[in-house]
Formats: structure tokens, sequence, C-alpha cells
């Protein structure tokens, strides 16, 4: 049985720890901490997930609260909204939650940041677990309390920062990702190699066909790697003050050109492709090498991430930046490489610049 364990701290204390294993047996124990015996909890997770871990899960903790609930919603990026959250509260409300209940995010990053968001604002805050399952809500978006649903077509435009009871993750839900799915995690990996440590970039490097043929062992090692660095900058930063940002490398290009495509890309996807343009402004800027540059663009290509859509105009993707929620007093936070293993934030961007790696 494979098992770690990292602590989430703040100011020194503990406020919850990322359980990583390779079942789900370990839930229970880990949720009892909570005297679960005593509680409502509600189960939250799309349509597909369900499909293949949620009869697991609710058996589990079925016989050990004091009653479970089941919300299923639609799957999918464009469900990730104020209608769903509604229909959440709904359910709630009818089922008689309050506030000592407790909420499960079963599912990948729609599902987290959807539930969260709901917990954070139900009776001004319900106790809420990450469960997540998606390589991308396992590395990222479980792990620093961040919360939200797109509005319209603003992504993450609404939300919350509002942190877990716990964050359990089964590295063996990866397993039944697309390759697709699988990739767009990565994108999230390589970029926490690239944004703050040098070695960790450099072992997905070498270890990228046993990555790519999802070897067990290496997975748990990834994934507890890409935690280590999440928790590291959270931990420092918790409400993206400081270098949180760092965790935005990429992201400029990768939301406008997400919302361009109307989510047609997965987040992953536009993540990698805003990381190799801003990985090319760092290289004119001189602060990365040509062959650092290469490097970067060839472990993208391993993976088989794509490039920027061709019906895309760079000129609306520069645009749409603008409408970017990391927009500070009209300028545009940018996240350029220091080095490799180094990110910084940048508000001397200008379009112009932004413009030279599309030409």
């Amino acid at each position: 049985m494979l098992e770690k364990r990292l602590e989430v701290k703040q100011e020194g204390k503990k406020i919850y720890d990322i359980v990583i294993r390779d079942d789900f047996e370990g839930i229970l124990r880990e949720l009892q901490q909570f005297d679960i015996v005593k509680r409502k909890l509600c189960i939250v997770t799309e349509r597909n997930v369900a499909s293949y871990y949620l009869n697991e899960v609710q058996e589990l903790l079925e016989p050990h609260c004091r009653q479970l609930e089941i919300f299923i919603f639609q799957e999918g990026e464009e469900n990730k909204n104020l209608q769903t959250v509604n229909q959440l509260y709904r359910f709630l409300i009818q089922h008689e939650f309050d506030r000592k209940d407790m909420l499960i995010a079963l599912g990948g990053g729609v599902t987290g940041d959807l539930t969260g968001f709901a917990a954070a604002t139900y009776l001004r805050g319900i106790d809420f677990v990450q469960v997540p399952t998606s390589l991308l809500a396992q590395v990222d978006s479980s792990i620093g309390g961040k919360t939200g649903v797109d509005f319209q077509s603003y992504k993450n435009m609404v939300g919350a920062f509002y942190m877990p009871k716990l964050v359990y993750i089964n590295i063996n839900t990866l397993k039944t990702l697309s390759d697709r799915q699988f990739h767009s995690g990565l994108g999230e990996v390589i970029k926490h190699g690239l944004i703050q440590d040098e070695d960790y970039y450099h072992w997905i490097n070498e270890n990228k066909e046993k990555i790519a043929k999802r070897e067990p062992d290496v997975l748990a090692e990834m994934v507890e790697g890409s935690c280590k660095i999440k928790r590291a900058v959270v931990e420092e930063d918790p409400k993206e003050q400081g270098i949180r940002a760092y965790l935005n490398f990429g992201h400029t290009f990768g939301h406008s050109i997400e919302k361009l495509m109307d989510f047609r890309l997965a987040h992953g996807e536009c993540v990698a492709i805003g990381a190799v343009l801003a990985s090319e402004m760092s290289f004119r800027r001189g602060y990365i090498s040509e062959e650092e540059y290469e490097g970067i663009k060839n472990i993208f290509d391993y993976f088989e991430f794509p490039g920027v859509p061709a019906e895309l105009d760079f000129h609306k993707i520069i645009e749409e930046t603008h409408h970017d929620k990391k927009m500070e007093h009209g300028s545009i936070k940018f996240i350029l490489l220091k080095e490799i293993g180094k990110a910084e934030i940048f508000r001397d961007v200008t379009e112009e610049e932004m413009s030279l790696p599309f030409q």
C-alpha cells in the first residue's frame, strides 16, 4: 500500500493534510477525525466521474455518517457556473444541511472549484473536502483554497479563498483518464518545475517515458513533487499578494486562448501553449538561453500539446488579456522565467512584446 502525507500550514499551524494513496480505502479513516458520525455528508460529483467512483466512495462512507446525500451535475467547464451552484444550494436547503455538515468534492477541477465556492458561501461557510480524480486537480486546483465559477465567458471571475479540511488523492484514478485529460494535467506539472524547482523540471524530462506509461510509482512521486511545490507557494502567499502569482505562468495567454476557443481546448492545454509563448518572451529578453527555450518546447511537444490554434488572430488573443482578472491598476502582471526554476512578475510587458512570439 502506498501512502504519502503532506501538511499544509498557515503561520506555522497545520490547516489540512494532503494524503496521497493508491486507493480509496483510507478516506474513511481520514474523515472520521471530523466526527462524521454526527454529520450529514453530501458528495458533489459530475456524471462521468460518478460512473467510475461514486459507488465505491458511497459504500465506504454511508454506514459511518449521520446521513449521506449525492448531488450529480452535468460534466464540463460550461457547467461551472452560478446556475449549477444555485441548484446545489437548493439541494442542500431541501435536505436541511447546516453549518456542521460537510461537502465532499469528488471529481476534477470543475467539481472542486464549484464545490469549494458553494461551501464558502452556503450559510457563510460549511466544511468541505477535496477528493480530486484528475491529474490537473490533484497537482493544482485542489490545493490552496482557490474556489470559484465562471461568469458568462469569463473564467473563475466569481470566487473565494476557502480552505478544504482535507485533500485525499487516489493516484489510481489517473488510469481512467484519457490521454488528453492526463496530458492536460501535465501542463501544470511541467509549469511547477519551470517556475519553482529546476531539479523537478529535469526529473520530469528524465522520467517522461515512465510518466507517459503512467507507471504508478513514478506517478506517485510526480504528484507528490508537484503538491510540495504548490504547497510551498500557497503557504507563503495564501491569497495571491505576492509569489502565488508565479503559478499564473502561462495563464495570461492561456486564459485568453481558452475563452476565445469557447473552452474547446482543455485548461492544461491552454496553459501549455501560454507557457511556451511566455518562455519565448523570456528567451527574447535574455533570461533563458535558446537551448533552454528549445528544451521547454521539446518537453511540451513530447506530451503532444497543441500549438496556438490556427483560427485565432493573435491581436484578439492580446486584446483578450486585458479582460484577465490578473489585471492590476490597468496593467498586466505577466509572469516570465528569470531562469529555469525561477519565475518573476513583470509589469512592463507591452503589447508589442506580447505579439513577437506569434510572428
